[in-house]
């Protein structure tokens, strides 16, 4: 009886209560109220999409962890995707997936997050589902269950950390900075021998001291009816008992006593780097928010002291990174700086401090903060301009900084910061003070370590002796249902599905022959927009790759008018962003603004475009930071993976087949000529078009394109394409040798049709239940049953030109040899066998997922540009879901025997080739080919 009342009370709602957080113009409404469990319920009404998003935030991070237990949050953030009392296993995906949605969860230092969004009739089933692991999750914790997520987390660590260029940077740096007691001193993903020696008793008693309704927030954000939902939550999460008493963990600031170097030689890496941080402060507090400007006054833009020494005057780097990051116990503020091909990070470190004497010298204007508060108002609209990053937002300040309203004060916060603070927290916590210096060097480049460093402790993982938790005995489970005050087992009926809101936009010829497409909506005082001009790397000479990206970072580098300096200081005064980068098959000009500063924002795009600064002294930097990373790039494994199908698909002759940033050697060959070439002879308006979504209409739209009108170097008007095509292979495995690699990244693919083809879309409708999401079959069989990998996908790929298929994925080591030759087998089945429920899921997820695709601006303006590139109907969606529908079996299965091509199949695999590469011709596909740098 006792049981009883106490759920009884649990359904009192206590003390809500409705409020505004609000930012300048903007009013972010919400309602409030607390469940008598200590479940905090906030609801947020948004009818603009027929969606809904639902957070939770639980106050646990490995911030609640102990030393020889790391780990056990972000592991439990996997179990709780597995199964609970009333939700059978691995249906936690593909129910959310079946409705149309798309779910996952995030763990952190200080919490961890699950998330859904759902078309809005199948919210009911969300509360369902989350209350059920909530409430309803620990007596379906097997070891069976636990042992795979041991394994898939320990290869995510692989595939995250140890098998990475400077993957193991930050757990030296924090080992260094911390006390060994402090919660931050581990990493979040936690040791692996912890993960490995971990018992399940071990980790459900943490998920009873910490997974319970009084230490969680939920947030439902979207299409709802307050009234209608605050039943369901009281029906759903009401009677869930509160777990362990939970007290908000308290900051813990720390200094250190002298200054720490450390080194290590980095098997992956091929330059060093640098990492230098102080002990500051936690979150939240004004001097948190001083330190994030001062970071921003140190490193961003050309004006900035470590740009001016270390990138243009020493050319010791071609970019550095300052950041503050204060988290809930405490904060450090971040150096991090890869250095250019042979240079020593003992003269970085020296730089480093050459620039700190330039930043007292020079100091900084009023002007260079209003600059850097500009730009923060338009990234505070972009974070909140969805419904998920405004649960996201209200979620975290309700649990961090005690009250949803927080989402307006915190931008508030930022903007109130003087320079008399930014001066005050440089003397307080950096100017003299103590710092752990971490350089990650390449092996056997021990003369670039930073000066005085001692050589780090890092437990390397040894290919032969890859740790996996092995289950002794598969065990049959009764699983003891926890007693209800309903019938939880019966899943809630979906409510009729929403019509989609496909957006209606205007399109329109300019004089010039620039196309214009424009949606207005205006949710929000924003505008985002694209400017697409066809060709891109198509349009380069071979021995010249890497041209129309080169010459698209250079359009960032001043105007005739502006020097870079000056343009960037322009653009950053609007708070707008504009971003220039070329792919296979365009060049474009990315941007967003506030709408007041829309018409200014395309002032200087049009004088980017039209009058390059073609400035000698960016040009070089530009090259710089394009060789350096494509060094870099040798090391990683999944980016050799992928150079190297490319090359093969395409062949050596063919510019698909080459890296979109070029080749060291073609890169070095470009000069300005080569870029002003490009440019004069592909930048026309008859090529271009003009792409905006946001707070603006068609009619203001068409004045502001008056700067546009002709300025364009070129007048082409007619362009003829090269012949691209895919070469004809035979099936084959090639290895890309990446010794002593952790992991082994598989790419196997084939040859298939372009976006313009009838069968394209066909071809990723067939293609969802293999690969195209969680629940497809190769990730169930790799992740889920083997627990080789963090996940496999697969999925068709192209442009207009060509396209491809590949399934990828990357497995420990020494499971290789099986991953390929079940990846082989899973296609093999897939080409002779559908089954009706694997249909039925494909077409649910696909057709109700239209719901989700257009709610924010960079989702409306990539409807507009896949129908300006690829000239499809305005009503190509509803076309596209009646493809959906009409897709039989039989249908089905001829797609996959004809794009599914197995005799034409290239595998390569990236990874060690001492241990994996000769059993690979167990494979029966013949020698396997090792391929050079």
């Amino acid at each position: 009886m006792k049981t009883i009342y106490k759920i009884f009370l649990a359904f009192l709602l206590v003390a809500p209560f409705v409020t505004q957080a609000q930012d300048g113009g903007l009013k972010i409404s919400y309602e409030k109220y607390q469940l008598s469990n200590g479940l905090d319920v906030i609801l947020h009404v948004d009818k603009s999409d027929p969606i809904v998003a639902v957070a939770i935030q639980y106050h646990v991070g490995s911030n609640r962890e102990v030393p020889g237990k790391t780990g056990f949050a972000h592991l439990f953030e996997h179990m709780m995707f597995q199964e609970s009392e009333n939700i059978p296993q691995d249906q936690f995906f593909k129910k959310i997936q079946g409705a149309g949605g798309t779910l996952n969860g995030g763990t952190n230092r200080d919490g961890t997050v699950y998330y859904e969004i759902v078309p809005k009739n199948s919210l009911e089933m969300v509360l369902w589902m989350e209350s059920d692991r909530m409430g309803y999750l620990l007596n379906t914790v097997t070891q069976e269950a636990f042992v795979n997520q041991q394994n898939v987390v320990q290869n995510e660590k692989r595939q995250n950390y140890d098998n990475r260029p400077y993957g193991h940077m930050g757990y030296v740096t924090d080992r260094a900075l911390y006390p060994e007691s402090h919660p931050y001193s581990w990493q979040v993903i936690g040791e692996m021998e912890d993960l490995t020696s971990a018992t399940l008793e071990d980790v459900k008693e943490f998920y009873r001291h910490y997974y319970g309704p009084n230490n969680a927030t939920l947030v439902i954000a979207g299409d709802i009816d307050v009234n209608t939902i605050k039943p369901l939550v009281s029906k759903y999460f009401g009677e869930i008992v509160s777990n362990y008493p939970v007290n908000d963990p308290k900051p813990h600031n720390i200094s250190i006593n002298k200054t720490v170097k450390l080194f290590h030689e980095d098997s992956f890496a091929r330059a060093s780097r640098i990492s230098m941080v102080w002990p500051v402060v936690e979150q939240y507090t004004p001097d948190s928010y001083a330190l994030d400007v001062l970071g921003s006054l140190l490193s961003e833009g050309k004006k900035s002291p470590m740009y001016k020494v270390l990138v243009k005057e020493k050319k010791l780097t071609s970019q550095v990174g300052v950041y503050n990051s204060s988290s809930e116990l405490t904060g450090k503020f971040n150096i991090g700086i890869s250095a250019s091909d042979g240079i020593s990070l003992a003269a970085v470190e020296d730089a480093v401090f050459e620039a700190f004497d330039r930043f007292e010298k020079d100091k900084f204007t009023d002007k260079d903060l209003e600059t850097i508060k500009a730009g923060l108002e338009t990234q505070f609209y972009n974070g909140i301009s969805s419904i998920l990053g405004k649960s996201f937002q209200l979620a975290r300040y309700n649990e961090y900084a005690g009250d949803p309203s927080f989402i307006g004060k915190d931008i508030e916060n930022l903007k109130a910061v003087t320079a008399e603070d930014v001066w005050r927290v440089y003397n307080q916590y950096i100017k003299g003070k103590n710092y752990v210096c971490v350089g990650f060097v390449p092996k056997g480049k021990l003369d670039l370590i930073p000066k005085g460093a001692e050589k780090a402790n890092i437990k390397e993982e040894k290919i032969e002796e890859a740790s996996e938790v092995k289950l002794a005995v598969t065990e049959n489970v009764e699983v003891i249902k926890t007693p209800a005050l309903f019938d939880r087992s019966v899943e809630p009926t979906p409510g009729p599905l929403p019509k989609v809101n496909i957006p209606v936009f205007t399109r329109k010829q300019l004089a010039d022959g620039m196309m214009l497409y424009v949606i207005k909506n205006q949710e929000l005082p924003l505008v985002r927009f694209s400017l697409t001009l066809d060709g891109g790397q198509i349009f380069e000479p071979i021995e010249k790759a890497g041209l129309a990206s080169i010459l698209a970072n250079m359009l960032e580098e001043g105007t005739a008018a502006k020097t870079p300096e000056e343009l960037e200081e322009a653009i950053k005064m609007l708070g707008a962003n504009i971003n220039f980068n070329a792919g296979k098959s365009q060049i474009r000009v990315n941007g967003n603004c506030l709408a007041r500063n829309l018409s200014k924002t395309l002032d200087l795009v049009a004088e980017m475009l039209f009058t390059p600064r073609w400035d000698t002294a960016s040009l070089s930097i530009i090259k710089t930071k394009v060789l350096n990373g494509l060094k870099m790039s040798k090391a990683n494994a999944n980016a050799r993976a992928s150079e190297a199908f490319f090359k093969i698909l395409y062949g050596d002759d063919n510019i698909m087949g080459v890296n979109g940033r070029g080749t060291e050697e073609s890169v070095a060959s470009i000069t300005m000529d080569d870029l002003k070439a490009y440019w004069k002879k592909n930048f026309s308006a008859q090529l271009a078009n003009l792409h905006v979504a946001g707070d603006i209409d068609m009619k203001n739209m068409l004045a502001l394109t008056t700067r546009f009108n002709g300025k364009w170097p070129s007048k082409v008007k007619n362009v003829v394409y090269p012949a691209i095509s895919t070469k004809e292979h035979s099936a084959k495995v090639y290895f890309v040798d990446i010794p002593g690699a952790k992991q082994s990244v598989i790419m196997a693919g084939c040859p298939s049709v372009a976006r313009s083809h009838e069968d394209y879309f066909a071809n990723t409708v067939m293609n969802y239940k293999l690969g195209g999401s969680f629940n497809g079959v190769l990730n169930l069989v790799l992740r889920e049953e083997k627990g080789y990998t963090y996940g496999a996908r697969s999925g068709f790929s192209a442009n207009k030109f060509a396209g491809y298929f590949t399934a990828s994925t990357s497995v420990r080591s020494s499971a290789t040899l099986e991953s390929v030759q079940i990846i082989n087998d899973l296609i093999a089945q897939y080409r002779m066998e559908v089954k009706p429920e694997d249909m039925e899921f494909t077409k649910s997820a696909l057709i109700k997922g239209n719901a989700l695709e257009f709610e924010t601006l960079n989702a409306q303006v990539s409807m507009l540009e896949n129908i300006s590139e690829y000239n499809l109907s305005p009503d190509y969606v509803l076309q596209e879901e009646e493809i959906v529908r009409n897709m039989t079996a039989e249908k089905h299965l001829s797609l996959a025997r004809k794009y599914l091509d197995q005799d034409n199949m290239i595998i390569v695999v990236a990874g060690d080739a001492r241990t994996q590469k000769d059993a690979l011709k167990g494979l029966g596909f013949g020698d396997v080919q090792l391929l050079n740098d």
